[in-house]
């Protein structure tokens, strides 16, 4: 009897030796699945136990987030760090904003996408925009950004976007972007990193160019980062993080904010002068409707012509309303009387106009007064340079820009790098000078940007 409890007593304490074993082994195996999550921020030896388990599912959430933004197919490195992770838990949070932002982003993004995919950029840059005007073609900052992608005028002509009396192309969505897609590629030919093209968005390639020679000449963001302005900073992880909070929205109980954009659209040519509210009329289309789908028609006037039609975008139609608007196009239906838009003006600009020059004033600032180009008022005027004096008289009648247009091909574009001046542009070139390059791009001192776009004459 003795022997039979002696034997019990033993294999009770083997099992027991062995079941602390087993959960020590556990035990040990959570915690090293733990440490493999490493923490953004360093964790003291003297801290309690408990706080390195809170820490390390801090960690183990961050990486979710990590995890997620791996997981999107892509062509910029969505890097994630604790900088990204603030701009994401600041999203997250603002669910109305990001949720208005999907909604507008269901009419502007395919046309955003579209031209991006034309100039072959990555799908994912369409995000600044987000960043930049919150999806909107009519805003304008306090430093004289426009549009949808917030250019500065200079920037804007140096990329072929016109800017007039009645249009300004920087709220145009489609040629907006064309151009947005042409500087991207231009910073990042001359940069090499996505990211820091991003970056150059915000403050230009000459300050991301400075800040890659300040941080040690690799053309790495999060490297370069502590070199560029603060603004810039910021904008980078602000970027990601807007990628990561749109495309995970449902995981976050974010709600599509309906923006009420027809997204079903038509594009037609007007060939003549005429106001939004008489092409509103004829086809019994909401008038604010067609302003919104044409934001880049300043007076609501649409100045189009036989030589240069001008777009205009309309929701989906009947038939019915396509022959008014065709009768209204011709001449045949009756239309509201556009009113001229140039001050001090008693005939319309599709006539001559006779303007004499005032001490003071130059080819640039007469044609920004009317809203032409310097290279139309020299093609016009039969002027071979800049040089005007008070009392010259000025002719300017548009009809008359087929003569550019037949020139056009006998010139190449330049993009305008870092580092570049006129003479060293110059010398790129046979038979090209600096002065062929000032008068044929209407310049009237030797100043450029990086991103500006020169007519070179083919010699």
């Amino acid at each position: 009897m003795n022997k039979t409890i002696a034997h019990f007593i033993f294999f009770i304490l083997i099992y027991c030796t062995f079941a602390n074993a087993s959960e020590k082994n556990a035990v040990n195996s959570l915690v090293m699945n733990h440490s493999e999550i490493k923490p953004l921020q360093i964790v003291q030896d003297t801290l309690p136990k408990i706080v390195f388990v809170d820490n390390s599912l801090i960690s183990f959430q961050n990486g979710i987030y990590k995890n997620r933004l791996d997981s999107i197919k892509k062509d910029v490195d969505l890097s994630y760090n604790r900088y990204v992770q603030k701009y994401i838990d600041a999203y997250i949070n603002r669910k109305e904003h990001i949720g208005k932002m999907l909604g507008l982003s269901e009419y502007y993004f395919p046309i955003i996408e579209k031209a991006l995919k034309e100039i072959g950029l990555p799908d994912e840059l369409k995000y600044i925009t987000v960043i930049e005007s919150s999806l909107n073609p009519n805003a304008v900052s306090r430093s004289g950004a426009v549009g949808p992608w917030q250019f500065m005028y200079n920037t804007a002509k140096g990329y072929g976007l016109n800017m007039d009396t009645y249009t300004d192309e920087r709220k145009d969505p489609q040629k907006a972007s064309l151009a947005a897609a042409h500087y991207l590629k231009d910073a990042y030919k001359s940069i090499g990193d996505w990211l820091l093209a991003i970056a150059a968005y915000n403050c230009g390639t000459g300050a991301v160019t400075r800040a890659i020679a300040k941080s040690g000449g690799v053309a790495d963001f999060w490297k370069v980062r502590p070199f560029l302005p603060v603004q810039t900073q910021n904008y980078v992880p602000a970027f990601i993080a807007t990628v990561y909070a749109m495309k995970f929205h449902k995981i976050h109980e974010i709600t599509v904010k309906p923006a009420g954009i027809n997204t079903h659209t038509d594009i037609i040519s007007v060939n003549r002068k005429i106001s939004i509210s008489s092409i509103a009329k004829a086809a019994e289309l909401d008038v604010n409707e067609l302003l919104i789908l044409n934001p880049s028609y300043k007076k609501q006037i649409i100045n189009g012509t036989t030589l240069f039609p001008m777009p205009l975008v309309i929701p989906s139609v009947t038939n019915s309303a396509y022959s008014s608007l065709y009768d209204l196009f011709n001449g045949k239906a009756d239309e509201v009387k556009s009113v001229s838009v140039l001050p001090g003006l008693n005939e319309p600009l599709a006539q001559a106009i006779v303007h004499k020059v005032k001490s003071g004033q130059s080819l640039s600032s007469i044609a920004n007064l009317y809203g032409v180009e310097v290279q139309n008022l020299k093609a016009w005027n039969n002027l071979k340079s800049n040089s005007i004096v008070p009392g010259q008289t000025i002719y300017l009648n548009p009809d008359k820009k087929i003569d550019l247009v037949q020139k056009e091909s006998s010139y190449v574009h330049y993009s305008v790098k870092v580092g570049d001046t006129l003479s060293k542009i110059a010398a790129k070139f046979k038979g090209v000078t600096v002065a062929k390059i000032k008068a044929l791009n209407g310049l009237t001192n030797s100043e450029i940007i990086p991103g500006m776009r020169l007519k070179i004459s083919k010699g």
